[in-house]
């Protein structure tokens, strides 16, 4: 059966309406006052329409025929140059943007929502524009008058495409080892030379400019990550009017041979002698650059959700249709919808999907509360709730839309395993999300070095708080079972994070954070399942009510009592983790 997608516009309807209080939130922003849920769903319903119709057709033959390198210049797969001319031609690649710099400037949920959607129909196409919104935002926030004035309006737009050039062969997440030199010319322009690796988006054959974003270092720069500047460093050069003048010293080396999104060019880059700009301070590069990260986090967290959801789709749909085995009167073949353990994997996805898609949303929110309310405190506020979850939506939507993805293959059995029902694709594509942009034991580090800690942990007790006061007393549907999982999972939470604050050794930090970032997601999630279960009582048809309300309690069952035992594993420090001597493993 050939794969199948059908956009979540109404879940995603039901969450703006009724679990993230989106018109009361939002529309009261500056900028926002015309937007509604009604105006998204309308909206979002015809960016499902062009990832359904127009990029979902492309993801299996891309991935076949991947993208190819001749002399230094990068061919996509056949469709997608077409594809992304299109997108931009509808104003997809502007949504979010800047007014100022020819953006629409709607809110960040409709633009979540939109990366869930072209993240399950084309995780390899998404990232095109993913990246290209990511070096916009950090152009925005740390570059020159000059430098936005000419570059902003085509990026913002999606007409030239951004990347972002980190990653050296001898460098990993250690960026302070990195070697790249920019060296001044004299007219405020750089000579920019080096060699980067697993630079996504790094070139194509769309026919525009690519606005590379590029770590290096200045001739007096000091050692470490306090010596790395960030350079913008065009593919093309253009005048003030962005015509297009001449090519500039950047070239792609290699196509790194991947396990997953082949249809995205992953290139060596090389940079030789190539004209650039300083964005920012020098020696803050690391500073400009987290800008374009932290969008880039959130925006892979999204990919990890929009793959558990397609995948989630087909094994429901294979489910369905396919007959083994015998149903519950006995009779036989059945469909194997039926059987227990294939609905315990499905149910395992779906019910991580929903929650996930509601927090994503609230996070949203909190972006626009933090870019637009008027009042500072609030900002703030809001601000460091998006800090707080940057890493938990990175690594636990990843960690867990890779689960959802192996889970929807093993339904099809050894048909999931064959290239073509499709479904090993999704999990070779989802495979990667746990790793760029930070690995998710990096994110896990984040979380409990920084963001628990940060402001004496304040940020952290102002969140759990809001998370506790909606878990008071409720309907006695929820008092049955998903409740008391709920506050337990959210008891759990609290000890482990006395327990983290209280031990800051850096092996003690280490043991406990991947476990602590998972325990903190679980209980969000739950917190969230608390959310959609009342509006469900409250607003939903009896289907929604029915599916909700069976989709909370196996939550409740089946994965907010991990809490407990994810908090005991923290508690016992990191002892067992360290004990066994390095030369023994």
């Amino acid at each position: 059966m050939p794969i199948q997608y059908e956009p979540p516009v109404r879940s995603m309807r039901f969450i703006l309406d009724h679990v993230v209080d989106f018109d009361a939130e939002v529309a009261a922003l500056p900028g926002c006052e015309d937007v509604s849920a009604e105006f998204g769903e309308e909206l979002l319903s015809m960016a499902g329409r062009f990832c359904a119709q127009q990029l979902l057709p492309l993801n299996q033959s891309g991935d076949r025929q991947g993208a190819t390198l001749a002399d230094g210049k990068v061919t996509t797969a056949d469709g997608f140059a077409d594809a992304y001319h299109a997108f931009v031609e509808g104003g997809w690649g502007a949504l979010s943007g800047e007014p100022d710099y020819e953006g629409q400037g709607l809110p960040r949920a409709f633009q979540i929502m939109l990366d869930e959607m072209v993240s399950s129909a084309n995780m390899s196409f998404g990232l095109f524009p993913g990246l290209t919104r990511g070096a916009s935002e950090a152009l925005a926030e740390h570059g020159s008058e000059e430098l936005k004035a000419k570059y902003l309006p085509k990026l913002t737009t999606g007409e030239w495409c951004g990347a972002m050039a980190l990653t050296e062969a001898h460098a990993g997440t250690d960026l302070g080892l990195l070697r790249t030199k920019a060296v001044p010319v004299g007219d405020g322009s750089y000579k920019v030379t080096g060699t980067k690796i697993f630079i996504s988006s790094g070139d194509q054959d769309f026919g525009n400019n690519i606005i590379h974003l590029v770590l290096a270092r200045l001739p007096d720069a000091a050692p470490g990550v306090k010596g790395i500047s960030l350079f913008l460093v065009p593919k093309l050069m253009t005048d003030d009017d962005g015509n297009v003048t001449g090519e500039n010293g950047v070239s792609a080396a290699a196509l790194e041979h991947k396990m997953g999104i082949h249809a995205q060019p992953t290139c060596v880059m090389n940079y030789d002698d190539a004209t650039g700009w300083l964005i920012g301070e020098p020696g803050r590069g690391l500073n400009a650059m987290f800008t374009m990260m932290n969008a880039e986090r959130l925006y892979v967290g999204i990919q990890g959700l929009g793959v558990a959801e397609i995948a989630v789709q087909n094994a429901v749909a294979y489910a369905h249709e396919r007959l083994q085995g015998r149903g519950p009167d006995g009779t036989g073949p059945a469909p194997i919808i039926n059987h227990a353990d294939v609905r315990r994997m499905i149910l395992m996805g779906r019910s991580f999907v929903e929650p996930a898609r509601a927090l994503a949303a609230w996070t949203a929110i909190r972006m626009d509360v933090a870019a637009r309310h008027p009042d500072d405190a609030t900002r703030a506020a809001a601000n460091a709730d998006v800090a707080i979850l940057t890493p938990v939506v990175k690594a636990a939507f990843t960690d867990m839309g890779f689960e959802t993805a192996v889970n929807a293959q093993q339904v099809f059995g050894g048909h999931g395993y064959i290239w073509e029902a499709g479904m090993e694709q999704f999990v070779r594509d989802a495979r990667i999300t746990q790793i760029y942009e930070g690995t998710n034991g990096v994110q896990a580090m984040d979380l409990v070095t920084r963001k628990v800690t940060m402001a004496g942990g304040a940020p952290l007790a102002s969140y759990l708080g809001r998370i506790e006061a909606d878990l008071g007393e409720g309907a006695s549907e929820l008092e049955a079972s998903l409740l008391p999982a709920a506050r337990a999972a959210l008891a759990s939470l609290r000890k482990a994070s006395a327990a983290v604050q209280a031990d800051t050794s850096i092996d003690a930090m280490g043991s406990a954070a991947v476990n602590y970032l998972r325990l903190f997601a679980i209980a969000s999630m739950g917190w969230m399942w608390v959310r959609m279960a009342a509006a469900s009582l409250e607003h939903g048809d009896e289907a929604t009510k029915t599916r909700n309300l069976a989709l909370a309690n196996f939550y409740a069952a089946h994965i907010l009592p991990q809490a407990g035992a994810l908090e005991a594993a923290i508690a016992a420090g990191p002892d067992p983790v360290m004990a066994l001597p390095a030369d023994l493993f």
